[in-house]
């Protein structure tokens, strides 16, 4: 009995993790070979064809790209503005930590609220930014009707949403490094770029680590930004992968290509995560 009591104490979670996690990626693989319309009973196998038909499709390697360009821009522009203004705020005053609760703000809005104010910030007529930007005799911009701007427009939402958390965590980790390394450095009359290079950045790189990878897993999980605003126009510029399976599941009733589409995306966060982890986990320095 004593060996089956730690199971059984897991066990509730381990259920709700097999039916919410396992079995919807397992019907997602199985679905991926059937073509089906959701409504109908009957589901028709048709093998790797959905994989193969979306392959051929030059707008599903415009979404992925757009996916790929999305993630990398707000990953690094997220955890960069992150480090900047976390070194900015990190001495314990109360400017500072009031400073430090208007940035992390944005983060706990909802994402149709953030969405809707964006909307009218970046309003082509009538939007705020344009307005400044006319003082300084700059043209209007089509921040969300035009193919070249509206995917790094985007980008810009995500950015303000997201760096306050990123900002606060890195912030807990540089309030966390022992202050003797810092007293170290400066009886080695080291600059500030050495302080950093040798001391902040090794001991806050498990957190730089841990928020690059919530980053990356979000970026590819974007959705609500994009149907709220963009729709994934205009013309496929801001269709990610998640969108996609959104449009060909729940817009064109293709199930089975729906579900391709998410097996792709699966395929590709699990390579990523991979990679990443061999390629940088090794030279995160833990204390």
């Amino acid at each position: 009995m004593q060996k089956i009591k730690p199971y059984l104490f897991i066990a509730p979670a381990l259920i709700v993790f097999l039916v919410f996690s396992i079995y919807p990626i397992l019907s997602m693989i199985q679905l991926s070979f059937f073509d089906w319309d959701l409504v109908s009973v009957n589901k028709t196998f048709v093998g790797i064809q959905n994989y193969l038909d979306l392959f051929k499709d030059k707008m599903f390697w415009q979404t992925i790209s757009n996916t790929f360009v999305y993630m990398i821009l707000t990953v690094l522009l997220g955890v960069g503005f992150g480090i900047l203004l976390a070194l900015f705020l990190q001495k314990n005053t109360k400017i500072n930590a009031f400073m430090q609760s208007i940035i992390f703000s944005p983060y706990i809005i909802s994402l149709a609220s953030v969405s809707f104010l964006w909307m009218w910030l970046m309003n082509k007529d009538y939007g705020l930014i344009n307005y400044v930007l006319s003082f300084f005799g700059i043209s209007s911009i089509d921040w969300l009707g035009d193919p070249k701007v509206a995917l790094f427009s985007l980008v810009l939402i995500s950015v303000w949403k997201t760096v306050g958390y990123n900002t606060i965590i890195i912030l807990s980790a540089l309030q966390s490094i022992p202050k003797h390394l810092y007293e170290a450095a400066s009886l080695d009359r080291a600059n500030k770029r050495q302080v950093f290079t040798k001391i902040v950045f090794p001991m806050i790189s498990p957190t730089l680590f841990f928020l690059t990878i919530v980053n990356i897993i979000a970026s590819f999980k974007v959705f609500e930004t994009i149907q709220i605003i963009t729709q994934g126009g205009p013309q496929n510029s801001t269709n990610t992968l998640v969108y996609s399976i959104y449009e060909y599941g729940f817009k064109f009733y293709k199930i089975g290509d729906a579900s391709a589409i998410g097996v792709v995306l699966l395929v590709i966060i699990s390579i990523f995560t991979v990679v990443y982890f061999k390629l940088l986990s090794k030279k995160v320095h833990y204390q």
